[in-house]
């Protein structure tokens, strides 16, 4: 991929592209639609940031994220797509898988916590599971957030140094950066059993997150046959003369203090 792309173009284009994304949310609610779209990849490839710009103006009862956490001690004796089921999206809805089921082909598998025959399991399941939801009309959409050695350290160097961002830096990450090859093997182990016509990978190269974002979202919008639905006018009303009601005396309320009074003394 080529130099990062400059914010003068960057900006614009994310703006037009999230404008298209609210039509199709509209869509999406006027035809009942389903979409679910995973998005895996690396520690610190740039799925959060992905996902904040495609939620950011849309409108969190028709699109939800879904970012479970893990899995409690009923959950794991439960089948394992089960609680994911729960959170997959009903008509009219649209749900942001932030990692997903895949998540036993990845963290579990290399860090141990599945066995191996249930790391097998999946991998022969996942498809069918899939291809079921595909035949059932739901539009899945799956992308792989790639990143290079370098620049995953570099970020995560980054957020080490950045109080407001080190929450996102967590042991588990700092794991990644001793397994990389067996994150890798397992990477192109799922590729080669889920990568299916009914629900291919998508890999968006994540090592400038601006042309990420707009790889990502230009896609996402180029794959759905969506259009633009036509909306009912809304008229706003003239106030109405008021019939007497006098507002209780401001005094006896409990305001929040005047914050932003402070600031104005500097």
């Amino acid at each position: 991929m080529g130099k990062r792309l400059a914010r003068e173009l960057y900006e614009p284009e994310l703006f037009r592209l999230q404008a298209e994304l609210v039509k199709l949310q509209e869509w999406v609610r006027a035809e009942k639609a389903r979409v679910a779209v995973i998005f895996e990849g690396r520690d610190a490839a740039g799925k959060g940031g992905a996902i904040k710009r495609v939620s950011e103006y849309l409108n969190p009862r028709v699109v939800r994220i879904a970012a479970l956490p893990a899995p409690t001690e009923r959950e794991r004796t439960q089948f394992y797509f089960q609680r994911y089921t729960a959170h997959l999206p009903a008509g009219g809805e649209i749900v942001l898988f932030d990692r997903s089921w895949y998540n036993r082909a990845g963290v579990e598998h290399v860090m141990g916590f599945c066995t191996p025959h249930e790391y097998h399991r999946f991998l022969h399941q996942c498809p069918i599971f899939e291809r079921l939801l595909v035949e059932d009309g739901l539009l899945l959409r799956k992308y792989w957030f790639s990143v290079s050695q370098k620049e995953q350290q570099k970020r995560f160097r980054s957020r080490l140094d950045d109080p407001m961002r080190r929450w996102k830096l967590s042991p588990m990450d700092a794991e990644s950066i001793t397994r990389w090859e067996d994150y890798s093997r397992a990477k192109d182990e799922m590729f080669v059993h889920t990568d299916i016509p009914e629900a291919p990978w998508h890999v968006v190269d994540s090592e400038d997150k601006r042309r990420a974002r707009i790889n990502m979202i230009a896609h996402l919008l180029s794959s759905i046959p969506y259009h633009d639905v036509r909306q009912q006018p809304v008229h706003l009303p003239d106030r109405p003369e008021s019939h007497g009601y006098v507002r209780p005396p401001m005094s006896i309320q409990n305001f929040v203090p005047d914050h932003a009074a402070t600031l104005e003394k500097h």
